[in-house]
C-alpha cells in the first residue's frame, strides 16, 4: 500500500502590485505547490476575511490548513510545506 501525500489547503491573499506577493507566488510555483490566489484589491469580502484572520491589512497573507502567516516568511512556509532548501 502506498502512502498518499496529503494535499494541503493553501490560500494566498495578495495584490498584483505587491512585490513580496509576486515573490511568494513565484516561490510556491517553483516548488510545484498548488494554491488559491485571492486578489484582495478586487474583492472586499476577501479583504475582510484576511483582516479578520490576520489582524492586519498588509499583504501577502498565506493560509496553510488554517494557519496564518503574515508576509513572506520563507522559513515558516518551508516548515509547514516540508520544503527542503
Amino acid at each position: 500500500m502506498t502512502e498518499e501525500k496529503k494535499e494541503l489547503n493553501i490560500r494566498v491573499f495578495s495584490t498584483s502590485a505587491c512585490p513580496y506577493c509576486v515573490t511568494l507566488k513565484a516561490f510556491l510555483d517553483e516548488h510545484g505547490i498548488k494554491y488559491e490566489y485571492i486578489d484582495v484589491s478586487e474583492n472586499q469580502e476577501a479583504t475582510d476575511e484576511m483582516v479578520k484572520k490576520s489582524g492586519q491589512r498588509g499583504v501577502p497573507v498565506v493560509e496553510i490548513d488554517g494557519e496564518i502567516i503574515v508576509g513572506f516568511d520563507r522559513e515558516r512556509i518551508c516548515e509547514l510545506l516540508n520544503i527542503k532548501e
